[in-house]
């Protein structure tokens, strides 16, 4: 049994925002860096239509952290829930916590959801003009917790979030317009994961599409969740 409702797990100290909704196999969405989970909206309200449980997580608001320490907090909203397993997924930087998770706790990840591959962390005049693009020139994220995750990032090994999980399933999607985390990204992902990784595209779509493009991207997952 869920509740339609925002959470806040350890309200005192990390401050961890959760959303969680539905019935049926648990999908977990973790936003881009910076951003609230609220641009999901769409995407999710389709997928919980579909008989999945959606659980959103934002990240942690306070404190330090390393792309452990982020992954671990995915894993404890998850026994908070009281859910065993899940898919995974991020957008952004978002999967990159969620290819941590999977190779932090493998035992809790059903498979990832990369919806656009990471390389790093996404700043620069390409992000800024995609969030301008889509949110509008006055929306500016949040720097706290933007700087909280850029720390993590560098003070973690890259080695130890950026290869493929053993024996895990990834579904990639990718905007085919996408400036922040581009098609190429995606496909060395595939390449060095044959059989493992699939990939995806939203044609025209920008680094945004998880918001501008929700169809598109639930019937990718859909039908791929549904492989088995």
């Amino acid at each position: 049994m869920t509740e339609n409702q925002r959470q806040i797990l350890d309200a005192d100290v990390r401050g961890i925002s959760v959303l969680d909704e539905g019935h049926g196999p648990a999908v977990v969405l973790l936003p881009e860096a910076g951003l609230d989970y609220a641009y999901f909206g769409a995407l999710a309200s389709i997928l919980v239509e579909e008989d999945f449980r959606v659980v959103r997580i934002a990240t942690r608001r306070a404190g330090t952290a390393t792309m452990h320490d982020l992954a671990h907090d995915v894993v404890e909203v998850l026994d908070h829930l009281g859910i065993p397993e899940a898919w995974i997924g991020g957008h952004g930087f978002g999967g990159a916590v969620a290819r941590t998770v999977a190779i932090d706790h493998h035992d809790r990840v059903n498979g990832v959801l990369l919806l656009g591959v990471a390389d790093g962390f996404p700043a620069g005049d390409a992000f800024d003009a995609e969030i301008r693009a889509v949110f509008g020139e006055e929306f500016s994220p949040q720097e706290d917790v933007r700087r909280l995750q850029s720390d993590a990032l560098a003070a973690t090994d890259a080695a130890a979030w950026r290869p493929v999980a053993d024996a895990t399933p990834v579904l990639v999607i990718q905007g085919g317009g996408d400036r922040v985390t581009p098609g190429a990204a995606g496909d060395l992902l595939r390449a060095s994961a044959p059989g493992l990784v699939s990939v995806k595209a939203v044609d025209g779509a920008g680094h945004f599409f998880p918001l501008t493009h929700p169809g598109e991207t639930s019937w990718f997952i859909e039908d791929y969740l549904d492989w088995d």
